[in-house]
């Protein structure tokens, strides 16, 4: 069996590293205070307005990333043609991350998938509960709802062949009070390839909780309190002691 990751996820708005709720910024912190030991793979996204993503700005934060952690770098955000995946990938990036770019433009990431590779590229789906806890798709940093049923959606984007799908819960972002278990419990089924998880870890026993299933191969933590080495080893030393075989033993 694949042992099972820790992915650090950020977040950046014209260059600003945000705090994911809402995409607030918090100006205390930049991307030279986060130290990356023990992590397994960085993923950076820009959240800027449509137009603005992937300027300078953004570019230079990858190369940032690219120079002083030396982990696999995945980046999404304003993906929007084969060129710009691309210059994504010649900056030394490993997976690019397609999320609203499939929505408006599924052959792109198919043609992205053909040419790359499946294993360089993961598809993100936002989700967000409704009425009954039914569960809707967003698009467009959560403004647009996808109009299809959220089911037939996700077989749609299997269609694609990506290497990996990201299943974030907007309603538990930032909340820090567990991730949702019912995603995986609902649309695991669905899906063909390993699943990364993202939204509302707050305690290492969060990370247990989605990593104990087999089709969970990571989970990301957002929270900028979890990004020391302490912290990271200590979430792998809680993970091993739950029998979860983890990436970069200590």
């Amino acid at each position: 069996m694949l042992k099972k990751r820790l992915i650090i996820s950020l977040t950046f708005k014209d260059g600003i590293l945000f705090r994911t709720k809402n995409f607030s910024p918090d100006y205390r912190y930049t991307k030279n205070f986060i130290d990356l030991w023990n992590a397994d793979e960085i993923i950076l996204i820009d959240v800027s307005d449509a137009g603005k993503k992937l300027n300078n700005k953004f570019i230079e934060i990858i190369q940032f990333f690219i120079k002083n952690c030396h982990l696999p770098i995945s980046v999404g955000g304003g993906i929007l043609s084969m060129e710009k995946a691309q210059n994504i990938f010649n900056l030394g990036v490993e997976k690019i991350i397609m999320n609203s770019s499939t929505y408006y433009n599924p052959r792109l990431t198919e043609d992205l998938i053909t040419n790359f590779g499946s294993s360089s590229v993961i598809q993100s789906i936002d989700f967000k509960k409704g009425q009954d806890n039914e569960y809707s798709i967003l698009v467009d940093n959560g403004k647009t709802t996808v109009n299809q049923n959220t089911k037939d959606y996700i077989k749609h984007l299997m269609n694609l062949r990506a290497g990996e799908i990201l299943f974030n819960s907007i309603d538990n972002d930032g909340g820090l009070l567990g991730f949702d278990i019912n995603l995986i419990d609902n649309f695991s089924k669905f899906v063909n390839s390993p699943i990364i998880i993202q939204g509302g870890g707050g305690s290492w026993s969060h990370f247990y909780d989605v990593l104990k299933f087999d089709c969970v191969s990571a989970a990301c933590t957002q929270n900028i309190y979890h990004f020391t080495e302490t912290s990271l080893k200590s979430a792998k030393g809680y993970l091993k002691s739950k029998n979860i075989e983890v990436r970069n033993d200590y």
